[in-house]
C-alpha cells in the first residue's frame, strides 16, 4: 500500500489548533503519522499533538482511545480535531520515553527484579483493559510503551487496534463520538501496588465478585467472538481492513515475481463476503503472532497475548528474541525456537489460510526458551512460555499473569516512585519509521536471497514454497 498523499498545508497554520496550542517541536515523524511536542496555552499542560494522515488509522485509535480514557495505563486522549478536508489531530498526553528506551538503558545499567516486575505488572493492566473492553491493540511493542517522567507506562499507538464488540459508537456515524474535555487528576490514576498471595488486580477490577477473568470465563469469551467470526464490529462500522494476508495463496504466474522480491503479498481477489475481515497484516514483525504469519483473519486477543510475551522475553534478556528479517524468516526464528507446528501442538493450525503454501524442514533439535533467557529463573522463564505457545486459545490472559506467583512473591514489584526512568526517547537515538520510535529495518522483508534451497511446488491451487 502506498503512503499517504501528503497535504498541501501545515499544522502551524491551522488556526483552530495554534489557538489553543503552542507547537514547540516534532518530536517523530512516520509514513502516516506526525507527532509534535506542544503546550496548551490555557493551563501550559506539554501535551503531544498527533497528526495522522490516514483516515481508517485516526478513527480507530479514536474510538479505542475514547472506550479507554479512564484506564490508568492508557496513554489520555484530551481531545481531537478532525474535519472532511483535514488530518485528524489527536492532543494526547506527553509522555518523554518508552519501555525501549529502559531496556536500551538496561544494556548499560542493569535492571533490578523489582523493577522488571514492576514494568510487566504496568503492561499487564494496560493490556487487560483492552481485553476487558474487546479492543484487541494488533501492535504491542516497546517502542509503543510510552512511559511519563514519574514512571507510569501507557499503551499508545492505537492505530491498528480493533474493537470485537459493540461499546456504544453508533454505526454508520462518519467520525467517532465527540470527545468530552477533561483533565484528569494524575494522582487519581496511579497503577495500585502490588499485594501479595493473589491479590494482583489493576484499577476498576478489585470488586472480587466481578473476580479475574480465569481461563474458563475468559476463554467462554473468546469463544463466542470465535462463533460470530470475530468479525460482528467489522459488519457494523465504516472503515473495513479489506480482505489482505501477509502470506496468501499465489499463482503459478506470480512464482517469478514472489522469488525476485518478497515474501509478504497481496491474498487473491475473490471470497470477500463484502464486510471486510480482520487483517493479517497488523503488528511489527518482531512480536506478530504466528497466525497472522500464516495469513490468518479470523483472532483476537491472544495475537496481543504473544507479543506480550515477546515483549517480557525481551525485557529478561534486553533482546528480541525473534528478529526476523521477513515474514518467512520470522517463522523460522520461531520454529527454531520451539519447534515445528502441527496438529498436534496446534490443534487447527493446518486450516489457516497459508498453511499449505509455506512448509519448513522439521527442526530435529528446537533451541527451546531456555537458551533464548540464559541465567534467568525458571519462574522468568514459565512466564514467558505460557505466553509463547503456538496454540492461541492456550495462552494466558493478562489478568492470569497478574495472578502469577512470579509477580507475588520476592523481590515484590518496586513501588513506581523508585522505578529508574531514561530522559530521553528511543526514537531520538534510532532510525525510525514510526512516529513513537521503532526498531530499525524489523518491517522490512527481505528477499530469497537470505534464505538457502527454496522448492516450489505446483499444487491445484496454485503452488507451495518449502524452506529448508
Amino acid at each position: 500500500m502506498d503512503p499517504p498523499r501528503t497535504k498541501s498545508w501545515s499544522i502551524h497554520t491551522r488556526p483552530d489548533i495554534t489557538s489553543k496550542y503552542q507547537i514547540l517541536t516534532r518530536v517523530g515523524s512516520g509514513a502516516y503519522a506526525d507527532v509534535y511536542k506542544a503546550v496548551r496555552r490555557a493551563d501550559s499542560l506539554t501535551v503531544a499533538l498527533k497528526e495522522i494522515h490516514d483516515q481508517q488509522s485516526a478513527f480507530r485509535e479514536i474510538e479505542a482511545l475514547q472506550t479507554l480514557q479512564h484506564s490508568p495505563n492508557v496513554v489520555v486522549l484530551y481531545e481531537y480535531f478532525w474535519s472532511e478536508d483535514e488530518d485528524a489531530v489527536l492532543v494526547l498526553e506527553y509522555l518523554p520515553t518508552d519501555l525501549a528506551s529502559v531496556i536500551r538503558g538496561a544494556k548499560r545499567d542493569g535492571l533490578s527484579a523489582g523493577e522488571v516486575k514492576r514494568w510487566i505488572v504496568q503492561v499487564l493492566c494496560g493490556v487487560d483493559a483492552c481485553h476487558r473492553n474487546s479492543i484487541v491493540h494488533r501492535d504491542l511493542k516497546p517502542a509503543n510503551l510510552l512511559i511519563s517522567a514519574d514512571g507510569v507506562l501507557k499503551l499508545a499507538d492505537f492505530g491498528q487496534a480493533r474493537i470485537l464488540l459493540e461499546t456504544g459508537f453508533v454505526a454508520g456515524n462518519d467520525h467517532p463520538r465527540m470527545l468530552e474535555q477533561y483533565s484528569p487528576n494524575p494522582a487519581a490514576f496511579q497503577p495500585p501496588e502490588l499485594i501479595p498471595e493473589a491479590e494482583v488486580v489493576c484499577e476498576g477490577h478489585k470488586n472480587q465478585e466481578q473476580g479475574a477473568l480465569g481461563k474458563e470465563v475468559y476463554g467462554g469469551q473468546l469463544d463466542d467472538l470465535r462463533a460470530k467470526d470475530s468479525l460482528d464490529i467489522d459488519r457494523e462500522s465504516s472503515i473495513h481492513d479489506g480482505d489482505a494476508s501477509c502470506l496468501a495463496t499465489c499463482t503459478t504466474s506470480d512464482v517469478e515475481d514472489l522469488l525476485k522480491a518478497s515474501y509478504s503479498y497481496e491474498v487473491e481477489e475473490g471470497g470477500n463476503d463484502g464486510y471486510g475481515p480482520l487483517t493479517s497484516c497488523v503488528g511489527t514483525r518482531w512480536f506478530r503472532a504466528p497466525e497472522l504469519l500464516y495469513g490468518s483473519t479470523k483472532y483476537g486477543p491472544e495475537i496481543d497475548l504473544w507479543s506480550l510475551g515477546c515483549i517480557l522475553a525481551e525485557l529478561f534478556s534486553l533482546k528480541p528474541i525473534f528478529p526476523g528479517t521477513s515474514d518467512i524468516d520470522q517463522l523460522s526464528r520461531i520454529f527454531n525456537v520451539l519447534g515445528n507446528i502441527s496438529e498436534e501442538v496446534w490443534p487447527g493450525c493446518s486450516k489457516l489460510p497459508d498453511y499449505q503454501i509455506i512448509s519448513f524442514g522439521k527442526v530435529e533439535h528446537p533451541i527451546g526458551l531456555e537458551a533464548c533467557l540464559p541465567n534467568r529463573s525458571p519462574d522468568e522463564i514459565l512466564l514467558v512460555k505460557k505466553l509463547l505457545t503456538f496454540d492461541p486459545s492456550s495462552r494466558a490472559t493478562a489478568m492470569e499473569l497478574l495472578h502469577d506467583k512470579y509477580l507475588n512473591e520476592e523481590p515484590l514489584p518496586v513501588p513506581i516512585s523508585e522505578l529508574r526512568v531514561p530522559t530521553t526517547n528511543s526514537a531520538q537515538d534510532e532510525d525510525s519509521s514510526s512516529e513513537w520510535g521503532n526498531y530499525k529495518d524489523m518491517d522490512s522483508d527481505s528477499d530469497s536471497e537470505d534464505f538457502g534451497s527454496v522448492d516450489v511446488t505446483n499444487t491445484n491451487a496454485g503452488f507451495s514454497i518449502r524452506f529448508s
